[in-house]
């Protein structure tokens, strides 16, 4: 068996099941040195289904392999439009390049590097998935005679061995992430693990933060509905990134309302995820303020927040019918952070917590005496976010 057949039967092999793109690439590459191809640099990019990202990919150089996002933006940008991943996804057919004698004026920038660097030859071809799906690699060379056809040849020759070993992971990851965009991390996870059947559901602790748009009946009623959905992405914006920032877990987005978790695993975090929970709450504050100082330049109205705060036990599970299943966290503790977050009005603060969530932060929060609260016999205590605390 010659090298070629080797590295393919390895590929196929060892190779699929390591579900490692990393190892995957680093072994392609050495394989194809190894059988004689001069290879310096090579990117082998997957493209992805996902609303965030758009690819993924794998860099190998001889100092060290490693991997790669893409977000939809950046392939707006000069490093995609002109580049060789353009051109062959653009043309459905392979490129090869001579990096010698450039022109400044009118190739890529990214042969414009390469060669500076000592490159001296470049190719970029397409990998096929079963999927009908199209994904581009490139290598360059700093060989004095660059690549040869023989080269080539074996670089095409191996193509499918390397489809055969990327294809299911790029198909795991597409999944995993397009679960995550839409399900949020925890509930992502429990789903590619399995957790899939109506009614299974998860029992544990944690720290739920309600979150409401005020104002949004007004706001859709007023504004066009380019400006509604510019206002809904930047408010969400502010708070799933302060959500994430400290380490929660935005579940739902239940038309203006944000439904997010801080997981409690084991009581000896408790207090650190309450606390978590809060400096969210304060970092959302912080940052709408800062969304509001660009709409007021752009003259368009400030957007404001309310937020309830409650600790407790919530059950993660499946609901809905045997063909449309939801994945959500049900329970008494998200049904009081709703109704907490529902009285920020009435009593005139921005967030507000239970005794369970302000014990744990005690300088910040104050309270606001006993209050009725839909659903339960009795008032209970509620607290405010002290305004120094906001800042």
């Amino acid at each position: 068996m010659n090298k070629i057949a080797e590295l393919s039967h390895w590929m196929i092999t060892e190779g699929r099941r390591s579900g490692d793109p990393v190892k995957i690439v680093s072994r392609f590459c050495d394989g194809l040195i190894d059988a004689g191809v001069p290879l310096w640099r090579v990117n082998i990019g997957q493209r992805f289904a996902n609303p965030l990202l758009i690819a993924w990919g794998v860099v190998w150089t001889p100092e060290k392999t490693e991997s790669y996002d893409v977000t939809h933006e950046r392939m707006l940008t000069d490093g995609y439009i002109g580049s060789s991943f353009e051109y062959i996804n653009d043309n459905r057919k392979p490129l090869h390049k001579s990096l010698r004698d450039l022109d400044p004026e009118h190739d890529h920038a990214s042969y414009i590097e390469y060669a500076a660097l000592g490159g001296t030859d470049y190719y970029a071809t397409l990998l096929y998935y079963g999927d009908g799906s199209l994904h581009g690699c490139t290598f360059a060379t700093q060989a004095k005679d660059g690549f040869s056809s023989e080269h080539l040849s074996m670089i095409e020759e191996m193509l499918p061995a390397l489809s055969a070993a990327m294809e299911p992971i790029t198909m795991r990851k597409s999944t995993q992430s397009l679960l995550r965009t839409y399900l949020g991390d925890g509930p992502s996870e429990a789903v590619c693990n399995g957790t899939i059947r109506r009614g299974e559901r998860t029992t544990l602790e944690a720290v739920v933060m309600f979150t409401d748009l005020r104002g949004f009946t007004a706001l859709s009623d007023t504004a066009t509905e380019e400006d509604l959905f510019e206002a809904l992405n930047g408010y969400f914006d502010v708070v799933v990134q302060a959500v994430e920032e400290m380490n929660g877990d935005v579940l739902k987005f239940m038309g203006d309302g944000i439904l997010s978790i801080f997981a409690i695993p084991t009581p000896d975090v408790r207090t650190l995820r309450c606390e978590q929970a809060v400096r969210a709450a304060q970092k959302a504050l912080s940052d709408l303020a800062l969304l509001n100082e660009t709409r007021a330049q752009a003259h368009k109205p400030s957007l404001d927040i309310g937020v309830g705060i409650n600790s407790g036990q919530v059950s993660y599970g499946n609901i809905g019918s045997p063909g449309r299943l939801d994945f959500t966290v049900l329970g008494g503790a998200v049904n009081l952070s709703s109704r907490i977050e529902g009285l920020t009005k009435s009593i005139g603060q921005r967030v507000l917590a239970t005794k369970a969530v302000a014990d744990t932060c005690p300088d910040v929060f104050q309270s606001c005496g006993l209050h009725e609260v839909r659903g339960l016999t009795q008032p209970i205590e509620i607290f405010h976010l002290l305004e120094a605390a906001q800042q």
